[in-house]
C-alpha cells in the first residue's frame, strides 16, 4: 500500500500532466505567427501554450487581456532568455541538468498522457461507482440536537462538578417537559444554540465517539438521561428523526472518482516498471526513506 505522501506526490504529478495535452495540441494546430522577437517568431501555438503553463491568474483575465498578457510574458521570456543565451547559462553543467530533468519530466507526463488517462473512461469511472458506491450497503444517519456545557477536560474539579450538574438539572428540566429547542438557545454554549440546538443529520464518523455511541444508542424523540461527557464538555442529546444514509449522486463524486481510478492505474502502471527495473539506493538512509513512502520492494 502506497502511504499518502506518495499518492499526493503522483495525484500532483498526474494533474500536470493532463494538463499538457491541451496546450501540446494547441501548439502543433496554431503555427501562425503573431509577433517577433529579434526575429524569433511568437505562434498562436505559443500564446496557447504560455496561457497554459504561466501565471494562474491568467485564468482570471478575460480572453483578450489574457492573450495579451500571454503574449507580453512570452516577450520578456525570449528576451531574459537570448541574454542568458549570450552569458552562456546554457553551456553550464547545472543548466544542462535541469533541461534533462525537464525532458524527462515532460516524457512522463506524455506517459500520463498516453498510458494512464485512456484506461480511466467515462464508463470505468460510472462503473466504479455503481459498484463501489451506488451498491454499498446503506448505513443510519440520525438527526440529533444537543445542549452542550463547555467545559475542558483540564478544568478544575469545582468547575467540572458545576457543569455537570447544570447539565442534570436540565435534563431534570426535561423530564419535566421543558421545550428541548428553548433550553438549547437559554443554556447551550454550542453555535448549533441558536437553531435550538439542531445539527441536522450525521452518519458514523462524524461526530467524536463518545457523542456518537450515545446519539445511535437513543431512539427518535428520546433524550440522554445522563449527560454525555466528551472533550467539550457536558452534552444533552435529543435524538429528532433516523434514516438510511444515501450515497452522494454520481455528479456529486464523479471528479474524485475519477482522480482515485487514476492514481491506481497510475500505480499499477509504475508498479510494472519497477518490477523490470534496476534500482539501487546506496544511501541505507536514503533508502529507507523511499521504501517508508513507497513500500519495500519497489
Amino acid at each position: 500500500m502506497h502511504h499518502t505522501i506518495g499518492r499526493t506526490m503522483a495525484a500532483f504529478a498526474i494533474a500536470a500532466a493532463l494538463a499538457l495535452p491541451h496546450a501540446l495540441s494547441a501548439q502543433a494546430q496554431e503555427d501562425a505567427v503573431v509577433a517577433t522577437v529579434n526575429g524569433d517568431p511568437v505562434t498562436e501555438g505559443d500564446i496557447a501554450l504560455a496561457e497554459s503553463e504561466l501565471d494562474a491568474q491568467f485564468d482570471r483575465l478575460p480572453p483578450a487581456q489574457k492573450r495579451a498578457a500571454a503574449l507580453s510574458a512570452l516577450i520578456e521570456i525570449k528576451l531574459a532568455a537570448s541574454a542568458s543565451e549570450k552569458a552562456g547559462v546554457a553551456d553550464e553543467a547545472g543548466f544542462q541538468r535541469r533541461m534533462d530533468f525537464l525532458r524527462e519530466r515532460a516524457l512522463h507526463s506524455e506517459f500520463v498522457r498516453r498510458e494512464v488517462a485512456p484506461a480511466v473512461t467515462d464508463e470505468a469511472v460510472r462503473a466504479w461507482y455503481d459498484e463501489q458506491i451506488a451498491a454499498a450497503p446503506a448505513s443510519n444517519e440520525v438527526r440529533a440536537s444537543h445542549i452542550l456545557i463547555q467545559v475542558g477536560q483540564d478544568a478544575p474539579e469545582e468547575e467540572q462538578q458545576a457543569a455537570k450538574a447544570q447539565a442534570d438539572e436540565i435534563i431534570s428540566e426535561l423530564d419535566g417537559g421543558a421545550d428541548f429547542a428553548e433550553l438549547a438557545r437559554e443554556h447551550s454554549d454550542d453555535g448549533s444554540a441558536q437553531n435550538g440546538g439542531d445539527l441536522g443529520y450525521f452518519g458514523p464518523g462524524r461526530m467524536v465517539p463518545e457523542f456518537e455511541q450515545a446519539s445511535f444508542a437513543l431512539e427518535v424523540g428520546q433524550h440522554s438521561a445522563e449527560p454525555v461527557r466528551s472533550q467539550f464538555g457536558y452534552h444533552i442529546i435529543k435524538v429528532v428523526d433516523k434514516r438510511p444514509q444515501q450515497p452522494p449522486a454520481f455528479e456529486q463524486v464523479q471528479q474524485q472518482v475519477r482522480s482515485r481510478l487514476l492514481s491506481e492505474t497510475y500505480f499499477a502502471e509504475v508498479s510494472t516498471l519497477r518490477e523490470g527495473a534496476q534500482i539501487e539506493i546506496s544511501d541505507p538512509a536514503l533508502k529507507a526513506a523511499v521504501e517508508a513512502i513507497d513500500g519495500p520492494g519497489r
